[in-house]
């Protein structure tokens, strides 16, 4: 794996974290109803749940490389095409975050088992990932060093990801309710992934 190629995971994995979903929505549910205190235990399951779905997924496409060459370059390409899916849709989808504050008594054990299951049971996270990590995977490298490598960064940028909502949600309500705020940052986030997933696409179609 080349320094490059980390680079570029680490930049699309950002991106692609900080656009707005279940686990999203939840840890700024319970940082509404219970403040700045929810940001570690709802951080800590995000990233035990992001975990869970990457390693499963990793071992599903560490499976379909060593099955065929040819479909798992057909997954680098679909990928490709599901970064820039992603980027539409996250670009039109205006300036909406329908989240309520969770206001019901939880404790740390349960906040955390909340965002795993969260995390980790979405069938669309186990997708999304055979779908995204294929692009930055070198078929002649060694396999488990590039699934910890990718783990950790990931898990890292999960977890900082996480934390960093929970506290604006806690610290700057409003900004998470803003229309207006929230409708900007889904644009430059949709061009982004867009960006990301035409550079990808150029990438694969020249080597």
């Amino acid at each position: 794996m080349t320094f490059e190629t980390w680079i570029a995971f680490a930049a699309a994995s950002a991106v692609l974290l900080i656009i707005p979903g279940p686990t999203i929505v939840l840890v700024v549910s319970y940082a509404l109803g219970q403040g700045w205190r929810s940001a570690l235990p709802v951080s800590i399951g995000v990233a035990l749940g992001d975990f869970t779905a990457m390693t499963l997924s990793m071992l599903g496409v560490g499976a379909i490389l060593a099955a065929s060459a040819t479909v798992f370059t057909a997954l680098k390409f679909l990928g490709a095409g599901y970064l820039i899916y992603l980027g539409i849709k996250l670009f039109r989808s205006g300036g909406t975050l329908d989240v309520a504050p969770r206001t019901d008594a939880a404790s740390t054990a349960k906040m955390i088992g909340h965002a795993w299951v969260v995390t980790a049971l979405n069938p669309k996270s186990i997708t999304f990932f055979v779908a995204f990590l294929p692009q930055f995977l070198d078929r002649h490298g060694d396999f488990a060093t590039q699934m910890v490598i990718f783990e950790a960064t990931f898990l890292i940028l999960a977890f900082a990801n996480a934390a960093g909502y929970a506290l604006v949600a806690s610290r700057a309500r409003g900004m998470v309710r803003s229309p207006g705020a929230i409708g900007l940052f889904n644009k430059a986030g949709g061009t982004l992934l867009i960006g990301a997933g035409v550079a990808t696409a150029s990438m694969r179609s020249a080597s």
